[in-house]
């Protein structure tokens, strides 16, 4: 008898040990956890104005996320989160500045810069303007076929969790469609497509002459050592070599950058060098922040830097509604956190398909366009210069000349030149719950490019009259 409850006492003591180490083990985890909880409350609510009981319902409604209890203060404008009562952690807004996880001892009353915005109004219909388009019916579009394919993207609402679609043929917005909840005001998170809104920086930066991608990237920590290789472009391209682990389930450099870093510009400078560059591909988002870094080195001082995607980019091409969030030392997160409206996430894709040119404005070259559609070495055709690619066929019902800025959850502005299309999708899943490649390749087979262009009216080219400035 005296055996078995020696035995049973030495299991309950092994049992307790398992869970105490299980808890160790996990419990910075919580730190993603209420981390995560607090930060997509807060932008939700006071960035993309939506109400605390609707963002807990969608935006936060997935396991673990769930789990998180949170809160939030409207008149701090902040959002606090923790899990099981613990790790508590608090986001909060500020104006220009987007909503940015805080530590401890971050003074949320401080002043700070923002950017500096300005818009210019034109009496012209959109994507050139603010009026609304002119009823246009093109001949060579199939638009039977074309709404089966954006409807298809709402079935199984509770699976494929699409929140929008919005289908641009020459300029002209042949297809749009909104989950219940939300229309065309809507304002949504791009996660990673912010990851192609600073390359585009880096093309302008290029274009006006003020930088060279295949210089040095200007890292002074790299100059004594194998770093000192690793050029913009080989950044650009996911192939510095550098060591960084892009896990979201674990405690990883990407998870501790994004929850617990007061700089994330710093985290990937900071790694060791695994492979000379250009000869191994490894997607990382400390490698954008990175650049975000080096943008920040282009200007003398942090409001010109704050200005400067807005002034040459954002406002330049109407994003009006485009906020890019910043962390705790005023960097833009460029590796996750920007929000728009589905309309003027489009204009970015349009941009890209019109070459830069935007109504007659050269943003950026033509051939830089040709550079993020270029593979990057040893990425198996996926992605170029921060831009997804289909270049070997991967989606076999889409035309292998699509590129895409993606996101997390499955957010897309796709273009594809040999079908004059852009394609945007906002959502919360992605493959296989949301089937890319059948819903796309729906759209594009909708376009027929062999048969007449236009139908009653070509859309109208923006009047570059009757402007008016807004600071």
């Amino acid at each position: 008898m005296n055996r078995i409850r020696i035995i049973f006492a030495i299991l309950l003591i092994l049992g307790i040990i398992s869970v105490i180490v299980i808890f160790v083990m996990n419990y910075t985890m919580l730190n993603i956890l209420s981390g995560y909880a607090a930060k997509n409350l807060a932008s939700s609510v006071y960035i993309g104005k939506r109400s605390v009981e609707f963002t807990l319902e969608n935006d936060n409604n997935f396991s673990p996320v769930n789990l998180a209890s949170v809160s939030v203060d409207m008149e701090a404008k902040t959002a606090t989160g923790t899990a099981f009562g613990l790790m508590k952690r608090t986001a909060v807004y500020r104006e220009g500045l987007g909503c940015t996880l805080v530590s401890d001892d971050f003074d949320i009353n401080a002043p700070y810069q923002k950017p500096q915005r300005t818009q210019v109004k034109t009496n012209s219909p959109y994507p050139y303007g603010d009026l609304p388009q002119r009823d246009t019916t093109f001949t060579n579009v199939d638009y039977d076929a074309l709404n089966k394919a954006i409807n298809a993207a709402f079935e199984n609402p509770e699976v494929q969790k699409t929140r929008s679609v919005l289908v641009i043929y020459k300029d002209q917005i042949i297809g749009e469609k909104y989950a219940e909840g939300y229309d065309v005001n809507s304002s949504f998170l791009g996660w990673s497509m912010t990851k192609s809104i600073l390359a585009t920086c880096f093309g302008i930066l290029q274009y006006e002459g003020k930088l060279d991608i295949n210089a040095p990237a200007p890292i002074e920590a790299w100059h004594n050592d194998d770093r000192d290789l690793i050029t913009i472009n080989h950044l650009l391209h996911m192939n510095s070599g550098l060591a960084w682990d892009e896990d979201y389930a674990t405690m990883s450099d990407v998870t501790k950058m994004l929850f617990l870093a007061k700089d994330v510009t710093l985290p990937q400078a900071e790694k060791a060098v695994l492979y000379p560059p250009n000869k191994h591909w490894n997607y990382s988002s400390g490698t954008t922040n990175l650049l975000s870094g080096i943008l920040r080195k282009q200007f003398e001082n942090q409001q010109e830097y704050l200005n400067y995607p807005y002034q040459v980019l954002i406002d330049r091409i109407g994003m009006h509604s485009m906020l890019l969030e910043t962390d705790m030392t005023g960097n833009f997160v460029a590796s996750s956190y920007s929000w728009g409206t589905t309309r003027d996430w489009a204009k970015f894709g349009l941009l890209y398909l019109h070459e830069g040119n935007w109504n007659g404005d050269q943003v950026f070259d033509e051939n830089w366009v040709d550079y993020v559609q270029t593979p990057a070495p040893n990425s198996e055709g996926v992605y170029g210069g921060h831009f997804w690619l289909n270049a070997k066929g991967q989606m076999p019902d889409i035309p292998k000349d699509y590129y895409s800025a993606n996101g997390f959850q499955g957010q897309h502005v796709s273009v594809i030149p040999s079908k004059d299309l852009v394609i945007v999708r906002f959502g919360l899943a992605e493959s296989p719950d949301f089937d890319q490649n059948k819903i796309f390749g729906g759209i594009a087979k909708a376009i027929n490019q062999t048969e007449s262009t236009w139908g009653n009216k070509n859309p109208v080219k923006a009047e570059m009259d009757s402007l008016e400035v807004v600071e």
